[in-house]
């Protein structure tokens, strides 16, 4: 069973080849068996599932229906779950149980999804290879000695080893299509607004996005349908219709404009991603699309604006852990000033301090202007390009990841070369843009990723291309040796 996609699960239990009881059962004996080797939950609800399991069931057997209704699934543990640790990944929050569900985990319970758990993630969501977790390292169930991408690498990877078939995750600078790409997953950022972001413990509140991941478009589509919509709780979310997802997943492509940005093929992309970018141009034009080259002409700019906005945020969003009103407290504080200090100093991570550091920085008198304004005008310009190339395409097609995912320690040392990672995500989050990545084969047995990206609230259009091409590539059908 644990082979079967959202679509399958939801096919099998309509058609009542097994119940929900018994598929959260063999999945959380998965768990239980496999997870230590790649340490991808923080949090295993198990009592919680049975429970919320045997609910579905007997609301199928009393003739309800839904795609989601009694489909096991995974939350990031950056969404508060009430009564369960909601940590971010950090010795700050270890203790932390929240007394309320985030919007996303109370729409997707609403639907009859059964949370087997939370999973881990690199702290507060900074990172891009999960490596800076409290809970220590993610790994690669392609390969155990490799990241599995960040922020989301968790939930990447217990989808990956076929831990759950869905989970869901967050996307400030690339944390959800990234580690789809370097897991051989379809991961999906919406539009800004589209899905809620109350209950979601903030990074950077102008860039952070929830959205799936899962094996297939299909299934993505499935997920999103239960998380998009209008919320009053958050004021960023936006009261647009959500349409049926899956509705227009096999529609044609023929004429379909995709447009290929110049700058997206440069120097720092690895040749043997870009061959295989290439061969998915191809298949696509096969199924009637139409590839021009476009130009992005601020993209150069985006890591040093985003790299001064989200940790500017993040400072910001980040001064409520003090140590006074929840999470990790020091022991014996000898005054307020002892308290703050020694409470932040050991509740955060290296990395999450670096960031509320640079932050602080960059907002501080005499240096928001010459920083932070700046970014938010380069912000604009970015947009701008956008704007632009939509006017002449429908998509814009690349690759997810300029790299192949690195060995777990690596990169420990030089924290610009990781942020370098993010130099093709990171642009959807400054514009606010939807963006998915979708399988595109492997190199060295390790799995790449192509990045889709579409005007705003064009999710479906990005889930159409992604469908389409599964339905002629097998990339998303391969599964890690030994899961």
């Amino acid at each position: 069973m644990h082979q079967l996609t959202l679509a399958e699960i939801a096919r099998g239990l309509a058609d009542k080849k097994f119940s929900s009881e018994e598929l959260t059962r063999a999945l959380l004996a998965r768990i239980n068996q496999l997870d230590p080797q790649i340490n991808s939950f923080i949090s295993v609800t198990e009592d919680l599932a049975i429970s919320q399991a045997r609910a579905a069931d007997a609301r199928r057997a009393a003739g309800e229906s839904g795609a989601l209704l009694g489909a096991p699934i995974g939350h990031k543990d950056l969404f508060c779950t009430q009564g369960i640790r909601t940590s971010c990944g950090s010795k700050m929050l270890d203790n932390f149980k929240a007394p309320y569900d985030a919007t996303v985990v109370s729409k997707l319970a609403e639907a009859g999804a059964v949370t087997l758990g939370k999973t881990n993630m690199d702290e507060f969501a900074m990172g891009s290879a999960n490596e800076s977790s409290y809970y220590g390292a993610v790994k690669n169930p392609w390969n155990l000695e490799h990241v599995p991408g960040g922020s989301s690498g968790g939930s990447a990877a217990a989808v990956a080893a076929r831990l759950l078939p869905g989970a869901t995750a967050t996307d400030t600078g690339g944390s959800i299509r990234q580690p789809a790409a370097l897991t051989s997953l379809t991961g999906l950022k919406p539009t800004y607004g589209r899905v809620s972001r109350w209950g979601m413990i903030a990074y950077a509140s102008s860039l952070d996005q929830a959205g799936p991941l899962a094996r297939t478009a299909e299934d993505c589509a499935l997920l999103l349908q239960g998380m998009a919509g209008f919320d009053a709780k958050d004021s960023t979310s936006i009261d647009e219709p959500v349409p049926d997802y899956s509705a227009s997943l096999n529609a044609s492509l023929q004429g379909l404009r995709i447009g290929l940005p110049k700058e997206y093929f440069g120097a720092g992309l690895d040749p043997r991603i870009a061959d295989l970018v290439q061969a998915s141009v191809k298949e696509l034009e096969k199924l009637g699309a139409v590839v021009k080259e476009i130009s992005l002409p601020n993209m150069q700019h985006a890591i040093p604006a985003y790299y001064v906005i989200a940790p500017a945020e993040a400072s910001s969003n980040l001064s409520r852990f003090d140590g006074v009103r929840f999470g990790y407290r020091c022991e014996s504080p000898v005054d307020l000033t002892d308290l703050y200090k020694r409470s932040r100093g050991e509740g955060f991570g290296p990395e999450v301090q670096r960031r509320i550091m640079v932050g602080a920085y960059a907002l501080s008198a005499g240096y928001y202007d010459a920083y932070y304004l700046q970014a938010q005008k380069i912000r604009r310009l970015i947009k701008n390009d956008f704007m632009a190339a939509f006017n002449d395409v429908d998509v814009i097609l690349g690759p997810t990841t300029p790299n192949l995912a690195w060995k777990i320690g690596a990169k420990n040392n030089d924290p610009v070369a990781e942020y370098l990672e993010d130099v093709y995500t990171i642009t959807a989050n400054l514009a606010g843009l939807p963006g998915l990545s979708m399988p595109a084969g492997f190199v060295d047995g390790l799995p790449v990723g192509v990045q889709l990206l579409a005007p705003y609230f064009h999710e479906g259009r990005l889930l159409n291309v992604a469908y389409r091409y599964q339905q002629v590539t097998d990339w998303h059908t391969r599964a890690p040796n030994g899961f």
